[in-house]
C-alpha cells in the first residue's frame, strides 16, 4: 500500500487519514454553505476547488464560465489559501492546466474517469491525479476498470494516483451502498483511496432529510469508510471530519495496546 503522495515535490504522509475540504466557486452546488466559504476549509489538509457544478441533473457550465469563476476568485484564493495544498476539481484539461499554473494546484480531481488528453497533461505538469469511477456497475467491474485506467496513467508516466469510487456519480442508491459495503476491496489496488460522501443524496434521501441536515449521517458513513481503508475524506465540514479521524485513530491505538 502506498502511504505517501507527492505534492509540490513534497511527500505527504497518509499514515494518518487526511481531510480534503470542499470549496465551491459555483452558484448552484447542491450544498449552499460550501460556496465561496474560504473560512470553512482553512484547517483542511487539502483544499478542493471546483468552479463547475457536477451535482446530479446539473447542466455543466461552459469551459469559459468555469475559467472566469476561477479568475474572479483568484485574489481570494491567493489571500486565504497561501501555502495550502490545492486540488482543482475539473474534468477539463484546459481548466486543470490554468489552475496548476495560476493558483498552484498540485492535484487534479477529475470526476469524469479521465481522458488521454488529461492523462498527458497531468504527466507533463507532474501533478497528482484523482481517478474517479463514474459508472454504476458491479464492484468487480469497478476493480477491472480501475486496473485498466491505472495502467493507462502509469504508461503516460503518472506516478501519484489517488483512487475514488465516485459515490453519487452515475450510481443508484443501491450501488452507492454496495460500494460502501465492499469498500475495503479497493485496497487490492495498493493506492491511496479518497472517499467523498459528504452530505450526498445517499444520506439525505435515505433518511428523508435535506443536505443541510446531513452532517450526522456523513459522520457515521465517514467513520465506516475510515475503518474500511479510506485515506482521504472529501468533506464540507472540515472540523467535524478532523474530529472523526482523531477519535478513529484513538480507537486504533487502544485496540493495538
Amino acid at each position: 500500500m502506498i502511504d505517501t503522495i507527492n505534492v509540490s515535490g513534497q511527500l505527504m504522509s497518509l499514515d494518518t487519514p487526511k481531510v480534503m475540504g470542499i470549496l465551491n466557486l459555483t452558484p448552484d452546488s447542491f450544498y449552499a454553505d460550501s460556496r465561496y466559504a474560504f473560512c470553512n476549509v482553512a484547517d483542511s489538509d487539502i483544499v478542493d476547488i471546483g468552479a463547475c457544478s457536477t451535482r446530479p441533473d446539473a447542466t455543466p457550465c461552459t469551459e469559459q464560465e468555469e475559467l472566469e469563476r476561477l479568475k474572479m476568485a483568484l485574489p481570494d484564493i491567493k489571500k486565504h489559501l497561501q501555502g495550502k495544498i490545492i486540488s482543482i476539481d475539473t474534468f477539463r484539461p484546459k481548466v486543470a492546466e490554468w489552475a496548476i499554473h495560476n493558483i498552484g494546484a498540485t492535484i487534479v480531481n477529475d470526476i469524469s474517469g479521465g481522458s488521454e488528453e488529461m492523462f498527458e497533461l497531468v504527466s507533463e505538469l507532474h501533478a497528482a491525479y484523482i481517478l474517479t469511477y463514474p459508472y454504476g456497475e458491479s464492484v468487480d467491474k469497478m476493480l477491472y476498470w480501475f486496473s485498466k485506467q491505472i495502467d493507462a496513467l502509469t504508461d503516460k508516466g503518472v506516478c501519484d494516483i489517488i483512487i475514488d469510487p465516485g459515490f453519487g456519480f452515475g450510481k443508484t442508491q443501491e450501488c452507492n451502498f454496495n460500494i460502501l459495503h465492499h469498500f475495503n476491496v479497493l485496497k487490492v489496488l495498493r493506492l491511496p483511496i479518497l472517499a467523498g460522501i459528504s452530505r450526498k443524496s445517499m444520506i439525505y434521501k435515505t433518511l428523508g432529510i435535506t443536505p443541510e441536515e446531513s452532517l450526522n449521517g456523513t459522520t457515521v458513513l465517514d467513520t465506516l469508510l475510515l475503518d474500511r481503508g479510506a485515506d482521504i475524506l472529501r468533506v464540507h465540514d472540515v472540523k467535524e471530519a478532523k474530529e472523526v479521524i482523531k477519535l478513529y485513530n484513538k480507537t486504533k491505538c487502544s485496540h493495538s495496546a
